[in-house]
């Protein structure tokens, strides 16, 4: 589903006089920053995700995107070793050559031995055109394997504490969307973790919901938060606009970046205009979006609509 058959409904939640009125126009500067949990990185709250930039054509032309996005102020470049084979991080090395300095650059691995996480990093590092990210994470945790081989002799942790170490990676961190009591486990069992990245919308608390178990653990632990899906795949377009939908997710306790795929400059300057005034929802405010969540045509909160998660 693409976002764009939503203009109308996105801009709904603006303060737009009038049916024709040009939007506002944004520019660097207008997206709020926050400290990024436990780390030392100021960070905008929202980010460019990277798992989109095969919607471009080319690799060019997702780095010329990628240099938009830095144009407008985004200073969180979330990407991946999987996304795009590995073109999505060629385009951020390009897009973002001569202002890596200035942006917050994060990549992933699905990778679970030392050796194979190493290995991708080298590449990933190559692809980025840097000698550093500033998060690497552990991609796509979501059982008890899972953690067993990251976490026991010759597993991935080993590769991230080297990497940390050597000053390949300021800080790491791990994702998952799949089931939330994986991620307390992981958190749990490792105290040395950074960030937390979670998939967090106004219709999580269905059903193994991530907002009621893995969000407040991590909060607990001072981690760095991330939010993915934060408009449901779309879906959550068609009962709020957009930025409900990110005012919603950046209310939540313990929340710090928003990761929005957005695919065009015009989604994403969307997205700016909906936080660039942003204030924390009260509590009965959170309660209502929920309940408006649930009445869109085709959402269909649980299983159906939440594909990615752990069923019951």
């Amino acid at each position: 589903m693409q976002r764009r058959s939503f203009v109308v409904g996105a801009l709904a939640g603006l303060s737009i006089t009038g049916a024709s009125a040009a939007p506002q126009k944004v520019k660097a500067g207008d997206i709020p920053t926050t400290t990024f949990g436990k780390t030392d990185a100021k960070v905008t709250i929202i980010g460019q995700g990277g798992a989109r930039m095969n919607l471009h054509p080319d690799v060019r032309s997702a780095a010329a995107h990628v240099r938009k996005m830095y144009d407008l102020g985004i200073n969180y470049f979330d990407c991946s070793r999987l996304y795009w084979d590995g073109k999505a991080e060629e385009a951020y090395g390009i897009g973002l050559e001569g202002v890596r300095k200035n942006v917050f650059l994060t990549t992933k691995t699905i990778k679970r031995t030392a050796k194979e996480a190493a290995e991708e990093l080298d590449i990933s590092l190559q692809l980025l055109k840097t000698d550093h990210v500033d998060l690497w994470q552990a991609h796509a945790v979501g059982n008890k394997d899972d953690i067993d081989k990251i976490l026991g002799p010759g597993g991935a942790l080993e590769a991230f504490e080297a990497a940390k170490k050597a000053g390949k990676c300021r800080f790491i961190g791990f994702t998952g969307h799949y089931d939330p009591e994986a991620l307390v486990a992981l958190l749990k069992a490792y105290n040395g973790w950074d960030t937390a990245f979670m998939p967090l919308n106004a219709v999580d608390h269905v059903f193994s919901s991530f907002e009621k178990t893995a969000l407040p653990a991590a909060a607990e632990w001072g981690l760095g938060v991330q939010a993915m899906k934060v408009f449901g795949n779309a879906y959550l377009l068609r009962s709020m606009s957009s930025t409900e939908c990110l005012q919603y997710v950046l209310s939540l306790p313990g929340m710090h970046v928003a990761v929005c795929g957005a695919g065009t400059q015009g989604q994403m300057e969307d997205n700016i205009r909906a936080i660039q005034n942003f204030r924390k929802l009260t509590f009965e405010e959170m309660a209502d979006l929920r309940k408006r969540a649930l009445v869109g045509p085709g959402v269909s909160a649980g299983p159906a609509m939440e594909y990615y998660k752990k069923k019951a």
